[in-house]
């Protein structure tokens, strides 16, 4: 690749797994399925995800839904326990899980946690519900790769690759958790069951 298309400050083209707008959405959804919920720790690890995004468009969306937005980092499973443990102490507790490969590496605690405390959860990685989690809200892994065959064409073509944009993900997909769901004494209302993509029972 010629030395300029290197230099700091120069443009990058690509896909970027993350849409920060999601931090409003996955409260909103944790609201539908829990309405008593009143405060939220909003659980990330401050050193693998870019997290200041999602946590500015969770709070800005918590004030109109009457619920408290408390971001939680965490870098250790030991951490991940006391956030669980003291946000269970309260009354009309929930969790989000923003996409972090920490927390990936801890699902199974988390998801652990989350049952025995009885934790409405919502987790911004799909296969957490397949693991056992509440209610999974996020963007179609496989999609990005179909697109980007299309930048590949153009860029084989001639395209000047810092002319093209970033772009965000255009597919989500919402999973839930029928059975965990009634564990935690949930009921789904069926508005937001109708916008399920997949309900595992």
């Amino acid at each position: 690749m010629p030395a300029d298309r290197l230099q700091i400050g120069g443009n990058i083209t690509g896909f970027t797994p993350y849409e920060f707008s999601l931090g409003g959405k996955w409260l909103e959804i944790l609201k539908e399925i829990a309405p008593q919920l009143e405060r939220v720790a909003l659980v990330f690890n401050p050193d693998t995800v870019p997290y200041a995004g999602f946590v500015q468009t969770a709070e800005a969306g918590a004030s109109s839904l009457a619920v408290h937005a408390v971001p939680a980092p965490v870098s250790s499973p030991s951490e991940i326990e006391v956030v669980i443990k003291a946000l269970a102490q309260e009354p009309s507790g929930g969790l989000i899980l923003f996409p972090d490969v920490s927390t990936v590496a801890h699902r199974k605690r988390i998801i652990e946690l989350a049952a025995e405390y009885r934790l409405p959860a919502v987790y911004g990685l799909l296969f957490f519900a397949t693991d056992g989690g509440l209610v999974a809200y996020g963007p179609d892994s496989v999609e990005p790769y179909r697109r980007a065959a299309t930048y590949v064409d153009r860029i084989l073509k001639g395209a000047n690759p810092g002319e093209l944009p970033v772009q965000a993900p255009t597919k989500y997909e919402l999973i839930i958790n029928i059975k965990t769901a009634k564990a935690r004494g949930l009921t789904v209302p069926p508005a937001l069951l109708a916008q399920t993509d997949e309900v595992i029972e």
